[in-house]
């Protein structure tokens, strides 16, 4: 029989008593713990995906205007690639095209952050930084001038700005981000279409009409919703577009 008896005010808890509460107390630390670690496993994950912010840095290349403002320039690394890096400005602005019309196809220097996921890259540029420079033989970069059509397709995603995916704002998808969506594309960040692919990177192509020109204003009703998208896959050099009327999206159950 035991006699222990527990008196609140007492210093220190009778032995039995003392050893039931830290058995209590270590299984309790447990299950919270285990509690996380199930809910962090069952999260999709959101990529990786950052935004440099303070870190701003040169970059140069062949700035191109359409669809959407972008600059052709080389990845880093030791087999340089052509990269198609889109330009936006600052906070939740896409670069007006009057501020770099002047300098289209023409090879530039520019100061802008990184934001990149997954291998792509965007850059915010920085406010009339653009600067014409010697260009150097161009035959890197012909291929990138082209416009290749990659047929007819048809995708089923969401529709996202492309500045928050890309990193600014991470995950920067589904109904809990639209507000902040809507916002930015409807100040000139170029409406994305995300794919979802099993086992396999998401699928980001720019929105843009059947004739090449930005639909901003025309998808902001489908921000953030599941849609289906029937049109002309283009690659712009190394920028994948989608041609499609925004009349034709069709919104799709939840």
């Amino acid at each position: 029989m035991n006699d222990e008896f527990y008196i609140g005010w007492e210093d220190k808890a009778p032995t039995s008593y003392a050893r039931a509460t830290r058995r209590m107390v270590v299984f309790a630390l447990l299950v919270a713990v285990a509690g996380g670690l199930g809910l962090a496993a069952s999260q999709r994950l959101i990529g990786n995906a950052y935004f440099e912010w303070g870190n701003v840095k040169e970059f140069s290349g062949v700035l191109r205007t359409e669809p959407y403002p972008h600059l052709v320039l080389q990845s880093e690394g030791t087999n340089p690639a052509p990269v198609a890096a889109p330009l936006v400005a600052p906070f939740k602005f896409g670069v007006k095209h009057e501020a770099i019309c002047g300098f289209a196809g023409q090879q530039v220097s520019l100061r802008a952050t990184r934001i990149h996921r997954d291998g792509q890259l965007m850059l915010e540029l920085e406010p009339d930084s653009v600067r014409p420079v010697e260009p150097p033989p161009l035959e890197s970069f012909a291929r990138l001038t082209n416009v290749v059509s990659l047929g007819r397709r048809t995708f089923r995603g969401e529709i996202v700005d492309s500045k928050c995916w890309m990193g600014v704002m991470n995950p920067g998808v589904l109904t809990p981000h639209r507000a902040c969506a809507v916002r930015c594309i409807s100040g000139g960040i170029p409406p994305m279409l995300l794919v979802r692919r099993e086992r396999m990177p998401p699928l980001n192509v720019l929105l843009v009409s059947p004739d090449d020109k930005p639909v901003n204003d025309a998808v902001l009703d489908l921000v953030a919703e599941p849609v289906e998208i029937t049109g002309e896959v283009v690659r712009h050099g190394e920028l994948l577009t989608l041609r499609a009327d925004p009349a034709t999206y069709r919104r799709l159950p939840k």
